[in-house]
């Protein structure tokens, strides 16, 4: 084995054969038309999960019932049979599956890991930082941390709605005890184009600072959701773009704390518009729905994101 590049060391061997069946998933959100981005990922992981005789999962997320539109939901059915793809039935939608995690977020306030957060955007963005976390956001300064218990019920008096963050120090703590000594680590299958070498990536969840695991007008977030969802689907491999690289990082912390499996990842290639940015759902232009009106075809599609 031999150290490269953003903490990944190459592994020559697989981990170990299993019985089981893989499992992978697309998981899009129903908050705007597939993009040419969309389809690359779908793609892959449907031949991934043809190659390795495994199933394929469509997952429909959306927790965010202020953007998800239906009309979308049936779009992207419609946009993945279009494209040759089929799908094991019933599709999970994340909207229905709350109570699970409710109990998830439970199970890491009963260990001490959660607190609430009244703090607004503007007052986030106001305070001093520390920096960004990988999404661009500041980190989190800590407003609500530590504050005494008349401040707290000061704030429920008032009805004023609060996030539920992580607090990372002492979830750090508790993982490296339930680790005793092993790193926090997952691994990493490489694109055909960097060799397609497997990789154990080091986990750095601290680029995250104390993240929000519950939203304030939402049962739970995207990180806790897709945590919980893989593992109550048994989702073996996760295929997925690489703008969610530094996700897993917080992705693989959880599972630890909530005592769940790792999937084996891979973060594939973007595609990205003619100015080098991630493709958009409000770039029409690139939409499935817009090229087929335009005559495109499934093969015209797989020639665009590279894999004809």
């Amino acid at each position: 084995m031999h150290k490269g590049a953003r903490g990944l060391t190459a592994v020559t061997t697989m981990p170990p054969a299993t019985t089981q069946r893989p499992v992978l998933r697309f998981a899009p959100s129903p908050n705007g038309e597939l993009h040419l981005g969309h389809a690359l990922s779908a793609l892959v992981c449907y031949a991934e999960a043809q190659a390795m005789g495994g199933r394929f999962l469509v997952r429909i997320e959306d927790i965010d019932a202020g953007r998800t539109r239906p009309e979308y939901v049936a779009q992207i059915f419609e946009d993945l049979h279009w494209l040759g793809l089929t799908w094991e039935q019933p599709v999970l939608r994340q909207s229905t599956r709350m109570q699970a995690y409710r109990a998830a977020a439970d199970r890491l306030a009963a260990q001490g890991l959660l607190y609430r957060c009244f703090a607004t955007r503007a007052e986030i963005e106001a305070a001093p930082s520390a920096g960004s976390d990988p999404d661009g956001a500041p980190l989190y300064p800590g407003l609500w941390k530590g504050r005494s218990e008349p401040d707290i019920a000061d704030a429920l008096a008032t009805g004023r709605p609060y996030a539920l963050r992580l607090d990372l120090a002492a979830a750090l703590r508790v993982a490296a005890d339930r680790l005793n000594g092993r790193p926090l680590d997952f691994l990493e299958r490489g694109d055909a184009d960097d060799g397609g070498a497997a990789q154990v990536v080091r986990a750095r969840p601290e680029r995250w600072g104390d993240a929000v695991i519950v939203r304030k007008h939402v049962a739970t977030s995207y990180h806790l959701a897709v945590v919980v969802d893989d593992a109550f689907q048994g989702v073996t491999h996760v295929t997925r773009g690489r703008d969610l690289l530094a996700a897993t990082d917080l992705h693989r912390l959880l599972q630890v704390l909530l005592g769940l499996p790792a999937p084996i990842y891979r973060h594939h290639r973007l595609i990205a518009d003619a100015d080098g940015r991630k493709l958009s759902k409000s770039a029409r232009d690139t939409s499935l729905r817009s090229l087929r009106e335009r005559g495109a075809t499934p093969r015209d599609v797989r020639r665009l994101v590279g894999l004809d």
